[in-house]
């Protein structure tokens, strides 16, 4: 299962906040696809499967399928918000090459 950053966790409690529904959680997910073979996608859910696994960072819930959460065991989620960089970046382990987006794996 992914960690989440203190920074990562900050920023998505801020975006939860401005979603203004409680229910929704941070779906972290692996897919098919990108430059490298696979791709990373993130988004809100408010939808929990029963398979699902569920993790929360400083009250932020975090949820990912079965099959992602294979993929991202010991991968971290950070945020940075700098002249260099900004935005999410996820620190991957499993990765064993990566492409330029940063989005994208195998």
């Amino acid at each position: 299962m992914i960690t989440l950053t203190d920074s990562a966790s900050t920023k998505v409690a801020q975006l939860l906040e401005q979603e203004g529904d409680e229910r929704l959680a941070l779906r972290v997910a692996v897919r098919p696809g990108g430059c490298s073979g696979f791709s990373y996608e993130m988004f809100f859910d408010a939808e929990h499967n029963g398979d699902d696994v569920r993790e929360e960072f400083d009250g932020v819930a975090v949820i990912v399928d079965q099959t992602s959460a294979s993929l991202l065991t010991g991968a971290t989620l950070d945020y940075k918000d700098g002249l260099n960089q900004a935005g999410f970046a996820i620190d991957n382990p499993n990765a064993q090459r990566t492409c330029g987006c940063g989005q994208s794996f195998s």
